[in-house]
């Protein structure tokens, strides 16, 4: 049986009772080929086909069940003794890649997929089933979802939250597309996509609730940022502006998107001495 069969067949164990206690060696032989795969970037949670994104349900069933099937028990992180379902992601193989990481701090947790010549700085926080792109920079105290989507060549500014969607399965989760530089204290949440090439202004709030008026195409879109945007936040006039209570209007936040002009790319580019 294929992988993918596999963890379909304990799925569906798993929702007719299965439970960790009832787990076989076979059964945690199968969960640990899943992560094994997530890891080695041979699956992952969402792929483009077509042109949109789309999850591939039974990567997130299986991600579900690593965490359905197992047991929590105390495991060792240097000096330190802590409790999870999961140990901590093994980065010996980063270095082959080119691939380096600072310590205390640097969490990358199992099933999740590192690739070669990325830039991972303390404290970051890498979950499993997120796929972070060659080439890559997550930044001081950023922290990758649950099944995230990050490209090549993508700069996460320090303090950047990038949600996950682990749930419901069939939903996209966040996708950060190759080339985009995330300023610091982003926020990219609930299924959004990222469009490439795109630079996104400090603090900014990216989730489908918020509109992207985006004024290349003279159009407000929900829900992703067309590739090759500049992206800010502006605050818009609220439908309770004209509340008694409010003295001045209210405003509520929205997303600006203008072309990339040259010098913004410019600025954007990061020091070769990163790379050194």
């Amino acid at each position: 049986m294929s992988l993918e069969s596999d963890v379909r067949d304990l799925w569906t164990r798993k929702q007719e009772g299965l439970t960790a206690a009832d787990a076989t060696d076979d059964h945690r032989a199968t969960l640990d080929a899943f992560l094994e795969a997530l890891e080695a970037g041979d699956v992952r949670a969402a792929e483009k086909r077509d042109g949109t994104w789309e999850a591939n349900a039974w990567v997130k069933q299986g991600v579900l069940l690593n965490f359905g099937l197992r047991g929590t028990e105390p495991r060792e992180y240097g000096d330190v003794t802590y409790h999870d379902v999961l140990p901590l992601r093994r980065t010996d193989d980063l270095h082959e890649r080119g691939t380096r990481n600072t310590p205390d701090g640097t969490v990358i947790r199992r099933g999740a997929y590192v690739g070669g010549d990325a830039i991972l700085m303390s404290p970051a926080f890498v979950n499993i089933g997120a796929h972070v792109g060659d080439g890559t920079l997550v930044d001081s105290c950023d922290t990758v979802g649950s099944c995230a989507q990050i490209g090549e060549n993508v700069k996460l500014g320090a303090n950047t939250l990038i949600g996950g969607v682990l749930e419901p399965v069939e939903d996209a989760p966040v996708v950060v597309e190759d080339g985009v530089s995330l300023g610091a204290g982003c926020r990219v949440t609930s299924g959004f996509v990222v469009g490439e090439n795109s630079i996104v202004g400090e603090n900014t709030l990216l989730t489908p609730r918020i509109p992207v008026y985006d004024l290349v195409e003279e159009e407000v879109v929900y829900g992703h940022l067309p590739p090759e945007r500049r992206a800010f936040t502006r605050f818009v006039e609220s439908s309770v502006s004209e509340h008694d209570l409010i003295d001045g209007g209210a405003y509520k936040p929205a997303v600006v998107a203008t072309s990339v002009e040259e010098e913004t790319l410019e600025a954007t580019e990061r020091e070769d001495a990163l790379r050194e």
